[in-house]
């Protein structure tokens, strides 16, 4: 096989570098910023990008502000199983929605928007927390003949680790970035998810 053939099989999947999720973001991921550098250095390494955008309704049912009486970060049962609650954040249209400034947003060959659905929270770029409503990104990815993705972004513990556990469950060849992640880390969550993402066959590497 050729090198430009291998290239073409593989993928770099950014996950949600929105301003909302950096420092002064709505939610915050201590140190988001930090990897944009390092995400777009890698970028030309890869024929396809692809970029996923956390992309909220007001009023969204994952949103602590949505049920009274509850705060960030409590634990619900939803039809779907258990949600986190959050701030509000980025919601359709806002700075706080928006990519990271500094991302290089021109390399990306598509745009998967997730969490649009006000009744069902999305972190997994492949499916809604349902487990069952696709995104629609695994039908691209299997249109470009891509195997073997590559994951970076934000955050390790919540989008990152479910997208990458969605997409080994599928069939796919699965490395994330963790010097090119960060996490929320909510009581632990972090290391759940390593060992979550490890057991699946998922490469964590720097």
């Amino acid at each position: 096989m050729t090198a430009a053939a291998k290239t073409d099989t593989r993928a770099l999947i950014v996950i949600d570098v929105q301003t909302g999720f950096c420092p002064g973001g709505n939610l915050a991921v201590p140190g988001g910023d930090e990897i944009v550098p390092g995400i777009n250095a890698l970028m030309v390494d890869f024929d396809h990008v692809i970029l996923t955008q956390d992309w909220h309704p007001a009023g969204h049912s994952s949103f602590a502000s949505s049920h009274p009486g509850r705060a960030p970060y409590d634990v619900i049962d939803m039809p779907y199983g258990a949600q986190v609650l959050w701030p509000d954040h980025c919601i359709q249209g806002t700075r706080d929605a928006a990519f990271y400034p500094d991302l290089h947003t021109d390399r990306a060959r598509a745009v998967i928007r997730k969490g649009f659905n006000p009744a069902v929270d999305s972190y997994s770029a492949f499916f809604e927390n349902d487990h069952e409503t696709p995104t629609g990104l695994e039908g691209l990815l299997r249109a470009l003949n891509i195997s073997d993705l590559t994951l970076v972004g934000l955050a390790t513990d919540f989008c990152v680790n479910f997208s990458a556990l969605d997409a080994a469950q599928l069939g796919f060849d699965v490395a994330v970035r963790e010097d090119l992640s960060r996490a929320i880390d909510l009581d632990g969550s972090l290391a759940a998810a390593r060992t979550a993402m490890k057991k699946a066959g998922v490469a964590l590497v720097d």
